[in-house]
């Protein structure tokens, strides 16, 4: 018998969306519209297609040829940025949706959990969610009784189990929802972004019961953004970017993939015009104020900023310090932390941020800038404008970004020197 579970050939997923044009143009083109909309939807009824409203009909490939194997007990990690086709993988490996094109072989039965509290009824009361939400799932009844006292005891919310779930919160709603799906006693578990709910107390639980179910010879697909979860739970990971597959391989390898594809989209289209305050580039310096990409730990942290502003008063400049993982570790603002805004005449700028000593682990790190008016909210932001990494901690030092995992929190960094800004030529037209 074949160890090999899923397996996916060419799959893809076109999905079609309508639009409805702004300019409804003369009277005699929108009275032709609404009888050309209305063949067009018997055409798709007696096609079998989903009957779809608008003036015009564009057709989107949410997956385009995706071929992966897995095999049974594993844990899989899928990644991705949002509309990267990840959920639409997970819906057609849950029979929710058809693949328009390719072949997908699924051996078992699947539980999936794609969307907080799924075939809940708000007017029913956690109790008799549980047995809803089994039968949906195909638990038998017999088998929700059996299992009652353990999924109640993992979601925590026995005291309020006989409550209509209306009146739970959201975080309850996830717990309750997570405690059914994980006690079903199925071959494969789908879950999307479960942990993005809950406390911390919860996540770990939720962890350790995928974690049993993968030692159990089940097999664990997991889709988050939390990459620090994803990586503690399993060893392989799918990356997907565009609706395609971009990698399937080693979890350390998949986040590596994926981090530099974050770098690369940053890098080429997020540094153009902003409205007040435009960032124009990020540079990471050593002691002689020389550009690096290696920071030593115990000594500050330098990063130089090149920056435009029309002198609009009251902006700020803000940076948050990410370890490999995309984990926020630390943030500093010029105007929270150092009473200083961006100079009120305008021009182009530039200043050197040095932060106080710190003691990073061993790794790859990155600062996310952007200015921003606290009274209108952000006005430009780069995500992974400077990369830096850390050879080897001090090892008299503690690495603050394991310490931050296990919830100390983001740092607050504070300046080694006063912030200063200098004037730069402003390049002419060309």
């Amino acid at each position: 018998m074949s160890d090999v579970v899923i397996r996916a050939n060419k799959i893809g997923k076109k999905f079609r969306i309508g639009h409805n044009m702004a300019d409804h143009g003369t009277f005699r083109e929108a009275m032709l519209r609404g009888p050309r909309n209305l063949l067009r939807g018997v055409a798709d009824i007696f096609s079998g297609r989903a009957v779809v409203s608008g003036d015009s009909i564009e057709e989107f490939w949410a997956l385009r040829d995706v071929d992966f194997e897995i095999k049974r007990g594993e844990a899989v990690g899928i990644i991705g940025r949002n509309g990267a086709g990840k959920t639409t993988l997970l819906k057609i490996l849950s029979r929710i949706v058809e693949p328009t094109e390719g072949r997908l072989e699924i051996t078992g039965r699947v539980a999936s959990l794609l969307e907080v509290g799924t075939g809940f009824h708000p007017e029913l009361s956690g109790r008799e969610n549980v047995f809803l939400n089994g039968a949906i799932l195909g638990m038998s009844r017999a088998e929700v009784r059996r299992r009652f006292d353990e999924i109640v005891d993992f979601s925590g919310v026995e005291k309020f189990i006989d409550t209509p779930v209306k009146r739970y919160s959201v975080g309850m709603y996830a717990r309750l929802a997570f405690a059914v799906a994980a006690h079903l006693e199925a071959e494969i578990l789908v879950i999307d972004e479960v942990l993005a709910v809950g406390d911390s107390d919860f996540q770990a639980r939720c962890l350790d019961r995928m974690s049993r179910v993968a030692k159990d010879g089940r097999t664990v697909l997991f889709v988050s953004h939390n990459l620090a979860a994803v990586s503690a739970l399993t060893q392989h990971a799918l990356v997907f970017g565009g609706g395609r597959l971009t990698f399937d391989g080693p979890i350390a390898g998949a986040i590596s993939h994926y981090s530099a594809s974050l770098g690369k989209a940053s890098s080429s289209g997020n540094w153009g015009r902003a409205r007040n305050a435009t960032l124009i580039s990020a540079t990471v310096l050593d002691a002689e104020d020389r550009p690096t990409d290696r920071y030593k730990p115990g000594t500050p942290l330098r990063l130089r900023v090149v920056f435009d502003t029309d002198g609009m008063p009251g902006m700020s400049l803000e940076m948050v310090l990410r370890d490999e993982l995309n984990l926020p570790l630390a943030f500093y603002s010029s105007d929270i932390f150092s009473q200083k805004s961006l100079p009120s005449d305008a021009g182009r700028y530039e200043c050197t941020v040095s932060l106080q000593p710190y003691y990073l682990a061993a790794g790859e790190y990155c600062f996310d800038l952007r200015t921003t008016y606290t009274q209108i909210g952000d006005d430009h932001r780069v995500e992974n404008a400077a990369r830096f990494v850390v050879d080897v901690c001090s090892p008299d030092g503690i690495p603050y970004n394991l310490a931050q995992r296990a919830g100390l929190g983001i740092m607050a960094m504070r300046l080694e020197a006063p912030l200063q800004f200098t004037a730069l030529p402003t390049p002419g037209p060309g």
